[in-house]
């Protein structure tokens, strides 16, 4: 299933992902730090989603709340809820 995000409180501007079958098949990050993303997308994919959104969730970037992997995050809980529900894929 492939899931678009807006991501909120952080640069980047836009997230999509991909989940097979609770398993990361793709990440693609639009704006934020671009090396940084690079390499957490690389580290995820193949990744169970689940475990994936463990390790991230709740990540801050200096004073902020949030960000870049905490919103990752949040665009796969999305995703596997979305899958659960039945919802059309984007």
């Amino acid at each position: 299933m492939r899931y678009e995000f807006r991501p909120s409180g952080v640069c980047s501007r836009k997230m999509t992902v991909e989940v097979e079958d609770g398993i990361i098949r793709s990440i693609k990050v639009e704006g934020g730090c671009d090396g940084n993303l690079k390499g957490v997308v690389n580290l995820l994919q193949g990744m169970p989603a689940n475990e994936a959104i463990a390790r991230l969730e709740g990540i801050t970037c200096g004073r902020k709340d949030t960000s870049c992997p905490d919103q990752i995050a949040k665009a796969l809980a999305e995703a596997l809820r979305k899958a659960d529900e039945g919802a059309v894929a984007v």
